[in-house]
Parts: C-alpha cells; structure tokens; sequence
C-alpha cells in the first residue's frame, strides 16, 4: 500500500469515504445542471412566444408581449449567472423534520414534477443552513459545503452540528469558512454565500423597514454582508426594490470595480453602484482635494455658501436695461431689478421662476407706461412690440438665464465673488484655498456635494411640453414664438424653450441606499446621499476608527439627519475573517499605541508569518523593489503597494523600469509595463475596502502625517493584507 501500520489503513479508508461522498453530491449536481438547462430553453421559449404576442396587432398583445419578454429576459439573466457555483450547501435534519437532504444554491429551482431541487440561499427554508450552529442546531445533523469549479464537485467540507443524533453520515474536510479564507485574493471581492456565519446571517435577514447598521472592525466582512443583504431584500420584495431601484455608494472607483461581481454573481442585477465621485447623475469624479482643502468643501459650513451664490445674480448678466415705447421711457434699474428678482426667489426656485421672467419683466415695465399714446395703445400691444424685440428678448434671456449647478459653482472661481458669498462663513485663509483648488479642470469627488446642493437650489428647468406649465402662454394669447425662437437660436432647438436637463431631481429617490465606508462620509456628502434616500430603507456600514473625516461629530448629525425618522437596526460583527492573527495583532497593537478608539476585533485564522519592518536608507527603489519580489513570489494571489500620496507616481515608475520581478515570480510580469493585474500601487485612502494577499507599505510615517486623520488611514493600510505585511521605512 506504500503506507504502513494503523496510520496507512486510517488514511486509505478516508480517500475512499471521500471519493464516494464527491460521486454522491457529483450526481446530484449533474442532475441540477439539467433541470437548469430545461429551465433556461424553457425561458428563451417563453421569450419567443413573448414576441410573437406582438405581431397579434393590438394593445393588448404588445402589453402581454412586454411583460413576457421581460420576465423571460429576467429568468435567463439569473440562470446564466448561476452557473458558476450553482450548488454550494447540504443539510442533512433529523428524519421527523425533512427525510431528503435539503441542498441550498445561488438560485431555486423545481424539478419536472414541480418540487424543490434546490433551495434559493435567501428562502426562509435555506436560513437554518446559516443560523445552525453546535449549540443550537436546530435539528441539523450534518451541514455540507460543496466545493466546485463549474459543475465539477471537487471537495465536500462537513461539520456535525448534532454530536448526539444517532447517524452514520460519514464527516469529511477540513471546515468551508478555513477553506475559503485560505484563498488566494484576485482584483474582484467574492460571494461568501457558501461561508455565511450565523451573526453575519442575522444581518442579512434583518427587517427590511427603516434603517440597518452594520458595524465591525477590520476584515469582519461587513461589506460582502451588506451586499447580500441587498440580493436578499431584492429577493424578498423584488417588485418594490427593483421598480424603485438599490444605490449602493462606496468611496472609490477602485473599490466599486472590486465589488461589482457579487451581487451579479448572486442573481442581481437591478443594481446602481456609485462611488462618491459618481452619485450625481451625469458626473464623474475621481480627484480628491488635499486633505485642507476637503476639509472645507466636506464641512455643513457648504451649505450656507451654496444657498448664497445660488441666489446671486449671474456675474455676466446685464444690471440694466432702457427702451423708449411711444412718448415714455422705461428703464429697469439694479433697484427695481433687485427687487423683482428678490420677489421671484421668494416664489420658489430658481430656474422654477424661468416661465415667470417675461410676464414679471413686462408688468414691472408697463407701470412705467403714463403716456396718453401708450396708454391708448394698450397692454397686449405693449407685450406685442416687447417680445417681437430682439434687444429685449436678448436681456430677458441674459438677466435670468438657465442654470446649471456646474455653472454656479464655477462663479466662487472669482475671488471677489467668494468674498462677497462667503462673508462671515468662511475666513480669507480658506476663501484662499477653494479658489485655488477650482483654477484646474474637472471637478473634484468633494466638488460633486456642491453641485448637488446647488442643483437642489437652483431647481430643475421646467419642461413646459411635460409639466403643462403654461402660465406664461395663457398671459400672452398662447403667442410665443418670438420668445422660442430666441431662445432656441440662443441654446438649440428640440427640447422647448428652455432645454430642462436629462436627468432630473425627481429622477434620484431609491427604494434602498446601501453606504459602505460609512464614517468617511462628510457632511455634504451625507446632505447628497440622503437626497436619494428619503423614501427609502437603508443599509449603513461601517467602522468608527478608520474614519477619514476629521470632525466626526458633525458627520453623525449629518448622518442623523439624513435618516430622520426611520427606525434603526443594529448589527455588530465581531470576527476578523481577513487578516492572519499576525497581521492583526500589528494593527491593533498600533491603534493602541497611536490612541484610537478602535473595536478589535478577534482574527480566527494563523499563518505564523508575523509582519516585518525594513530599513530603505540605503537604497529606497532597491529596497522596495526586493520587498515586494519576496512577497510576489510567495502568495498566489494580489499584492499591494501602498505608498504616500507624493509618491505614487514615483513609485510606479521604480516598477515600471523593473524586468527583474519576473526572476522572482514567473508568473508575474513588469506590473506597470505589461499591466500584471496582481500588482498595484495604492494610496492609503485608496486602499478603504480592499485586502490583498500581500502588502508592502512605503514610509508609513509619512502616510500617518498626510491628514489630521492619518493615523486612522496607515490603520486601515495595517489591515489590508490577509498574508503577508512588510513595512519600508
């Protein structure tokens, strides 16, 4: 046998028992896959005969065609992506509870006769597969977590749940949630449906009104367990959160590029992901401002700057005009002008008043009228020779034009405007530095608040063909084709007179608003993410001690008001899944030492590597160079290279100019020239969220001093690795 004694006989029996266990669950899946392939031809059919509905020539077919094609495209949607672990979990109950194992999977599925072959992991009847444990098994015997890759089994992990139930089922593997977290990291997050753990589980399942708070520290998967939680409220009530649509707001690009896979990968696709950067529809962000600078832009002192300049007449605008009408002059002065706009501001806002302007205009203009031949004349002769002049279309057009928020906020680029808007707000030192920061191109992640809180201000631009806003065509005789035609020779054609935008405040509420990252967010940002949520329920998550923002406490009120009135439900997750015990004792050991108020909490998991701290004095690139080789070349998965924010591009071009880190990992190319997606070069910040197998931190006392909040940030740095840890000081 080539083993010898009691010790060869115990291990050959094992192989057998597993190699029967892996035919067994082999079989099962192999049918699984059948019935998921009759149920995806059974929907493509249904699409079919959904198009043909249409060709029936009536309403009546093209509505039945609509909602056929649309359930049919849905189905195969959520069967093509559960291809990929289709089944991962197995029950085993007590005979009086269920005789036939139940199996639990990414999606549900019937089998020919219409009963369960597989149970959706969100069905009330998949929950005891999450909530079992030793102590309470709640009559499971044996749980099972299969392993595969595609549709072949290639491993079972069982636990026995019921030390004391009278069974034969053989127990194999060395336990699912060790198994995964074992796993070599790739640039994407992954479900963890197989692996979910019962205080993860509650969570999950918690009441969907009001609001749920997730928090925890560190590698306690509160992320992975949000995003669940969002494919389970789908699940439940999928025609309220898909109607009304799920935001979930995370804090970067990079980490809504690493995320994006799970919920797909779980069934769902009715998803909007938006970084901070992205949540105003139609911008993109992806600068930040230097830390003084957010500091600023981030504080609620906003939004009483942005109330002012919305209110200020535009700078390029005219401040007077003069016309003669018969034997009278009329002039409107920065007097009487000032007083009108201050009586539209009153009325509602802003770009709301845009159907008023020509009415308003002209009544404050024929009280001027005192000549017996204007009188004579009349009022409707007087709007007449008004609108069919060039000169007075062209100022009525330039006094109160549409606006855009974007347009606004470039006025606080004049330094004396600022001045004048930002008296008793904000101090000459600070007034100094927005205006520098908005001299480049492009708005800023911390702009993108701004501009919400301005549009909010401002309003929408009426659409009169939508709205029946016809107020201003009823006052002239429905004659506005003098008015249209200047504007439309002002701003294009095809969209009315006054072009309303194509995405529009009514168009931002969600049924439900997932935060990750929760205590980075500003003031501002929680004003311009409670926007979308005020109908709504949500999610929070987060973590008090990696916080980026510097005044915590103006953010929770932020924070509270933009949840107001919703009932709260509160999760705390207590086991670091993430991080070696080694990597994580450094952590917490330097939050202790630096004095945050940290949560620690307990890593499951030891690889007896314990992190390394290196001088680069002599030769820095070398340095960093040979740190991150030794780390490339003994994980298999993503390594990270984090470095202050001054240096990032430095550091990427030691990389780039590097063929050597092909001799320590084959497998891993130049990472900047031949774009190795294993490798990246990160900024603290941009770490929020992410873990890697290895991490090389460059001059971590440099990243702790770029913020008032450094220390928070190298935190977060500390905990990102779930292997290896070197540190290059």
């Amino acid at each position: 046998m080539g083993r010898s004694g009691i010790r060869g006989e115990v291990v050959t029996l094992a192989d057998e028992v597993l190699a029967a266990e892996l035919a067994v669950e082999q079989a099962f899946v192999d049918g699984v896959y059948v019935q998921l392939e009759r149920s995806a031809r059974h929907a493509r059919a249904l699409a079919r005969e959904g198009h043909g509905r249409g060709a029936l020539g009536h309403e009546g077919g093209l509505v039945e065609r609509d909602a056929m094609v649309f359930q049919a495209a849905r189905r195969i949607a959520q069967l093509d992506a559960a291809h990929e672990g289709l089944v991962f979990g197995r029950l085993d109950l007590q005979e009086r509870v269920d005789s036939e194992p139940r199996y639990i999977g990414r999606i549900g599925l019937r089998d020919d006769n219409r009963d369960s072959l597989l149970i959706d992991w969100r069905a009330p009847a998949a929950a005891v597969f999450y909530q079992a444990t030793a102590a309470e098994p709640h009559d499971v015997i044996r749980r099972r977590v299969l392993r595969c890759s595609g549709p072949t089994v290639v491993g079972v992990e069982d636990e026995l749940l019921d030390a004391d139930a009278e069974t034969d089922l053989p127990i194999v593997g060395e336990g699912a949630l060790m198994a995964q977290l074992s796993r070599a990291r790739d640039r994407s997050m992954h479900s963890i449906v197989a692996t979910i753990q019962a205080e993860q589980d509650r969570a999950i399942r918690a009441p969907a009104k009001g609001v749920v708070t997730i928090t925890g520290g560190p590698g306690t998967g509160k992320t992975v367990v949000a995003l669940h939680r969002a494919a389970y409220l789908l699940y439940n009530d999928r025609r309220r959160y898909e109607t009304g649509g799920v935001l979930v707001v995370g804090p970067s690009g990079v980490f809504m590029r690493y995320i994006e896979r799970v919920l797909p990968s779980l069934g769902e696709t009715a998803v909007a992901l938006r970084s901070l950067g992205e949540v105003v529809g139609g911008l993109r962000a992806t600068r930040h401002d230097v830390p003084a600078v957010a500091a600023i832009k981030g504080s609620g002192r906003m939004v009483e700057l942005m109330r002012r300049t919305a209110r200020q007449q535009a700078p390029s605008s005219p401040k007077e005009y003069r016309v003669f009408w018969r034997d009278d002059v009329i002039q409107l002065d920065r007097g009487v002008l000032g007083k009108l706009r201050r009586q539209l501001m009153s009325q509602g806002r802003r770009n709301r008043q845009l159907p008023r302007i020509a009415s308003s205009l002209l009544d404050v203009m024929w009280r001027q009228v005192r000549g017996e031949r204007g009188r004579d004349r009349g009022r409707e002769a007087f709007d007449d020779d008004m609108l069919s002049s060039e000169a007075f279309v062209d100022f009525a057009l330039s006094w109160w034009p549409p606006l855009t928020a974007p347009e606004v906020l470039g006025w606080l680029r004049d330094p004396e405007f600022l001045a004048r808007v930002a008296e008793g707000v904000m101090d000459p030192d600070e007034q100094r530095l927005l205006v520098e920061s908005w001299q480049g191109d492009g708005l800023s992640v911390e702009d993108i608040p701004l501009v919400d809180e301005l549009r909010y201000a401002l309003g929408d631009v009426p659409d009169r063909v939508r709205e029946e806003d016809h107020e201003l065509d009823d006052f002239l005789g429905g004659d506005l084709q003098e008015l249209t035609s200047a504007v439309e020779r002002e701003y294009g054609s095809g969209a009315g007179p006054w072009m309303p935008p194509t995405h529009r405040i009514d168009d931002d509420g969600y049924a439900h608003v997932l935060v990750d990252e929760a205590q980075d967010l500003t003031p501002m940002q929680w004003r311009m993410v409670g926007r979308r949520g005020r109908a709504a329920t949500w999610t929070i998550v987060g973590d008090a001690a990696q916080s980026s923002w510097p005044v915590p406490v103006e953010s929770a009120a932020a924070r509270s008001a933009a949840i107001e009135g919703k009932d709260l439900h509160e999760f705390h997750l207590s086991t670091n899944y993430r991080n070696s015990a080694e990597i994580y004792d450094y952590a917490a050991a330097y939050a202790e030492r630096v004095g945050l108020d940290a949560d620690l909490p307990t890593a499951v998991r030891s690889t007896g590597v314990a992190p390394r701290e290196v001088s680069g004095a002599a030769d820095l690139a070398s340095t960093v160079r040979h740190e991150l080789g030794e780390i490339v070349g003994r994980v298999g998965g993503t390594v990270g290279v984090v470095v202050p924010v001054a240096r990032r591009a430095e550091v990427s071009g030691w990389l780039a100019s590097w063929p050597e880190l092909a001799d320590h990992a084959p497998h891993a190319a130049n990472p900047a020239a031949a774009g190795d997606d294993r490798i990246v070069v990160l900024t603290g910040i941009d770490t929020k969220g992410l873990e890697f197998d290895g991490i090389v931190v460059l001059d971590p006392d440099a990243i702790e001093a770029e913020s008032p909040t450094g220390r928070a940030t190298l935190y977060v740095v500390l905990t990102r690795a779930t292997q290896l840890l070197t540190l290059v000081r």
